[in-house]
C-alpha cells in the first residue's frame, strides 16, 4: 500500500535544495561563493553604484559587503571609482576579468539548469519555467 504523495510545496523545497547545493559546488569549482556571486550579478546589472546602494539591494548590512568587495577587489574581479555625484562613495564595476568570469558562471548555469531538468522533455521544461514563473510573480519575489 502507498503512503500519500508528497505535496508540491515539498517537491519543490527538494529540488530547490538539491539545486542549490549542486549549483553552489560549481561555483566553488570557479572559486566563488554564492554571496559573492550574488554580488558581482549585481554590479553587472548596475554598474557604477555605491557600496551602500548594493548593500540595501542585497538586504544585507554595509559592513557586511565591505569585506566582500574588498575580496573580489583583491581578486581582480571588481574595480572601485569615486562616486561622480558624491566623491564620498565608491561606484563599483566589473574589472575585465570579473566580465570573463561572469561569461564562465553563465556557462555554468546553462549546464546546471541542463542538468537539473534532464528528465524533462523541451515542453516540459518550457511549461515547468512558466509554472514557476506564476509562482514566483503571486509571492512577489523577485525571479533573478
Amino acid at each position: 500500500m502507498e503512503g500519500p504523495r508528497p505535496g508540491s510545496a515539498f517537491l519543490l523545497a527538494q529540488v530547490g535544495a538539491h539545486a542549490a547545493r549542486r549549483f553552489t559546488e560549481r561555483l566553488g569549482e570557479l572559486d566563488l561563493t554564492p554571496a559573492q556571486l550574488s554580488l558581482l550579478r549585481l554590479v553587472a546589472a548596475r554598474p557604477g553604484q555605491s557600496q551602500q546602494k548594493l548593500a540595501k539591494q542585497l538586504g544585507t548590512p554595509a559592513t557586511r559587503l565591505v569585506p566582500l568587495v574588498d575580496g573580489l577587489e583583491k581578486h581582480g574581479l571588481i574595480e572601485r571609482h569615486r562616486n561622480a555625484e558624491d566623491r564620498r562613495l565608491y561606484a563599483l564595476e566589473l574589472s575585465p576579468a570579473g566580465r570573463e568570469l561572469m561569461g564562465r558562471v553563465a556557462q555554468a548555469a546553462a549546464s546546471h539548469e541542463r542538468s537539473i531538468t534532464a528528465a524533462l522533455t523541451e515542453d516540459e521544461r518550457a511549461t515547468l519555467q512558466g509554472l514557476l514563473a506564476k509562482i514566483v510573480a503571486d509571492h512577489g519575489l523577485s525571479g533573478t
